[in-house]
Order: structure tokens, then C-alpha cells, then sequence
């Protein structure tokens, strides 16, 4: 699999993100061919390959600790006209997952990069949910510091368009809680194990989602966090509003920020009357 200029071709290729039947036929045929497969973890890239009755196959580590030295590395091999596919341990690489280094990389050294599409957990989560789909934000994982996490779910919950996210099992459970204690009437979706044996999606409000993840012990598997569209709410007493946000422990910068959502005033204006309470 040559481009017929002297390199080789970058080829970004979809794996399964849980069921090993979500492979398309022509990633089955690029992983076959290829000279080599870049792989996140080459135990769980081989598991695959195995399934797939695929051996002898080179592969080569790449991951976020070793991702700068290895994107010359596989650089100066394509430019030696040697064909190579991008793995990620599941679903779409360079999807919050390495690669993008390595892609970009090819781009600027005119090598040629050619996705193979397949399984997306975002995309498979927003399709089945039901939430609405036209437009929507993809965040990554969600902020691990409690006020980076607190400020993103500011934007999400007041966004006119549904919100994803990556959420680790270890961390949802907080994550959770600080929804239940910022939003408390709000829904939501958490979509867990996609495609897998307990594939599972739950709606409601955060602490109802949690409640029922901890009493059936499910605090674990990929987990994706879905923020339906905020509907916008009439203008509402400022005092009142800014009262009810501070008293739930929201600093003046996030009760000013979600006060504006929900009244429509400049968040310059709201800024300083929470300051004026506080003081008061």
C-alpha cells in the first residue's frame, strides 16, 4: 500500500470501542495490508488482531508519554514509503486519544493521511440518547481541578445545544455530586459501556443517576456524560438569584456568570451587586 511517490500513507483507522464485531471491512483489509500498526497498547492492539486471524503484524508503541519522539520516528518510515495505520486502544484515533501529533506531522511533510471511519463512543452516545443532535459541543474529559470542572459545567448547563463529555468511573461519582449540588433539577444523561455486555444509559437528575449508580455498584466502564440543551429561563429578581447561587457555595465569578444565563443582565452589573451582598 504505497502512495506511488516514494512515501507512504498515513491511514487513521476506527477500532471497536467495546463489541469486536464494530470493525468495518475496509479497516479489517488497511490493517491487513499495512506494513505497520502505531498502537496505543500493543497488548490490546494485538487482542484485536487476533480476533481478526491478523499476525505477524509490526507494531510500534504510541502514547501520550512517548508520542514526541515516536512521531519522527514513524515519520522518517513513511518518507521511507512504508504504509502505516494509527490505531487508538478504542474507537476513533486522535479523538481525545494520541495521534494528533503524528497526523499533523504527516500533513505538513506531504504525506498523504487517509481515515478509515468507524466507531465513535461521542457519536454512538449522541445518536441513541435522544437529546437533540443538529448541533452539538464536544468537551474532552471534564476538568479534573474542582474549580476547572466547576466553570466548564457552567458553560455546558447553560449552552443552547447539547454537551459531551468523557468521564473517568473513578471521578464520577464527584462529578455527580457537584451537578446535584450546582443544578439539582436539572436532567441529564450518563451513557456507560457502550456497545459492551451492560451497555446502559441513564436519565434524570444528577443525584438520582448517582443514587442509582452506587446501589447497584456501577461506578466503573467508559462512561460518557450527556448536558441537554438549557432552556433559557425569564428574567428573574437579580438579588433573589444571586442569593440562592452564593448560598449553594458558588463563588461571585460562577453566581455571576450563571445569574447572567438566567436574568440576561451583564455579567459586569452582576458581578458587583454579588459583591454588594457578600458585603452586606
Amino acid at each position: 500500500m504505497h502512495s506511488g511517490k516514494g512515501v507512504g500513507t498515513l491511514y487513521v483507522v476506527a477500532t471497536p470501542i467495546g463489541n469486536l464485531e464494530d470493525i468495518t471491512l475496509r479497516a479489517i483489509r488497511v490493517l491487513k495490508e499495512v506494513d505497520l500498526i502505531v498502537c496505543e497498547d500493543t497488548r490490546r492492539t494485538r487482542k484485536l488482531l487476533s480476533h481478526l486471524k491478523i499476525e505477524g503484524k509490526r507494531l510500534i508503541p504510541y502514547h501520550e508519554h512517548n508520542e514526541r519522539e515516536q512521531t519522527g520516528r514513524v515519520l522518517s518510515l513513511l518518507k521511507e514509503g512504508q504504509s502505516v495505520a494509527l490505531v487508538s486502544d478504542a474507537g476513533t484515533p486522535c479523538i481525545s486519544d494520541p495521534g494528533f501529533r503524528l497526523v499533523r506531522g504527516a500533513r505538513e511533510e506531504g504525506i498523504p493521511v487517509v481515515p478509515i471511519p468507524g466507531a465513535s463512543a461521542v457519536i454512538a452516545a449522541l445518536s441513541a440518547s435522544g437529546f437533540p443532535t443538529d448541533k452539538f459541543f464536544f468537551g474532552g474529559f471534564l476538568p479534573r481541578k474542582e474549580k476547572a470542572l466547576k466553570e466548564e459545567l457552567l458553560e455546558a448547563f447553560g449552552r443552547p445545544y447539547t454537551s459531551i463529555y468523557y468521564e473517568s468511573p473513578h471521578r464520577l461519582e464527584r462529578t455527580l455530586g457537584v451537578i446535584a449540588d450546582m443544578f439539582p433539577d436539572r436532567e441529564l444523561g450518563v451513557y456507560r459501556e457502550i456497545t459492551k455486555m451492560n451497555e446502559e444509559f441513564l436519565t434524570g437528575k444528577a443525584d438520582e443517576i448517582l443514587r442509582e449508580l452506587l446501589s447497584e455498584g456501577k461506578l466503573r466502564g467508559e462512561i460518557v456524560i450527556l448536558i441537554p440543551p438549557g432552556e433559557k429561563e425569564p428574567k428573574s429578581d437579580l438579588d433573589a438569584v444571586l442569593r440562592e447561587l452564593l448560598s449553594k457555595g458558588f463563588s461571585v465569578k460562577e453566581a455571576s456568570k450563571e445569574a447572567a444565563r438566567l436574568t440576561g443582565l451583564p455579567k459586569r452589573e452582576i458581578y458587583r451587586r454579588a459583591l454588594e451582598l457578600l458585603s452586606k
